[in-house]
């Protein structure tokens, strides 16, 4: 699956979900700003347009070191680290970010404004820049903005609260799109398991019952590893 391409569809709806996290409420985990390098990818599956296409966007800058160091401290005040797989820094979110914005450039404005606002609004009130506060004092400055008014439409409501809003869905969705993030749900992907039929119990309450002839073909779990072999009439010998 191509991770670029799902993930448009997918930001603003993560957006909305992670509001159950209340991205706020942290511990007072310490912060790396240390921004690991993106590993280079063969991008397998690309086609000859879409392999054009990421270099361009990969050999382009949307932000600066500073912003690069903000979002890296804000993914990790909406999404705390966490052992033993670690957070957004580890899942290398900060990175993810500035694709998605050199990718939809709609978001940039918002992204680079947020960013603005966020320094302002930390000197204004703590006289240092964002990144540089305590984790209470970067609390306080997203309670103040991690919700927005349901009744009315985003795009109307302050730029900070979309602002917000934008970089809770995509520090979730890059999160959980990634090895690290995966590896934290425990996702194992499709593995072999043994099916023991319907339980007994489900089967008594909606008054069904197995043939036991059908039983002992299908669900016969030393046959597990036998290839089913049909007659002419499609009906199953084994």
């Amino acid at each position: 699956m191509d991770r670029r391409k799902s993930i448009q569809t997918i930001i603003l709806g993560a957006g909305a979900s992670a509001l159950a996290f209340h991205g706020c409420k942290t511990d007072s985990t310490e912060v790396s700003q240390e921004i690991p390098a993106t590993e280079a990818t063969n991008y397998f599956g690309r086609t000859p347009a879409e392999l054009e296409r990421l270099e361009k966007l990969n050999a382009e800058q949307l932000f600066n070191a500073h912003e690069m160091e903000t979002i890296a401290v804000l993914s990790t005040v909406i999404l705390p680290p966490k052992e033993p797989h670690g957070g957004p820094i580890e899942a290398d979110v900060p990175n993810f970010i500035e694709f998605m914005g050199k990718d939809i450039p709609e978001m940039q404005n918002t992204l680079l404004g947020g960013l603005m606002w966020l320094d302002h609004k930390s000197n204004t009130e703590f006289g240092v820049e964002f990144k540089a506060a305590t984790l209470a004092q970067q609390q306080q400055i997203c309670d103040e903005i991690c919700w927005h008014d349901t009744e009315l439409d985003l795009e109307k409501q302050p730029l900070e609260i979309q602002f917000f809003f934008l970089m809770r869905g995509l520090t979730v969705t890059g999160y959980y799109t990634s090895k690290v993030g995966i590896a934290d749900l425990g996702y194992k992907g499709n593995m072999p398991n043994v099916w023991d039929g319907v339980p007994q119990e489900v089967l008594d309450q909606h008054g069904m019952a197995y043939d036991p002839e059908w039983i002992a073909k299908c669900v016969d779990q030393s046959k597990r590893n036998v290839i089913a072999e049909w007659d002419e009439h499609g009906n199953l010998l084994t």
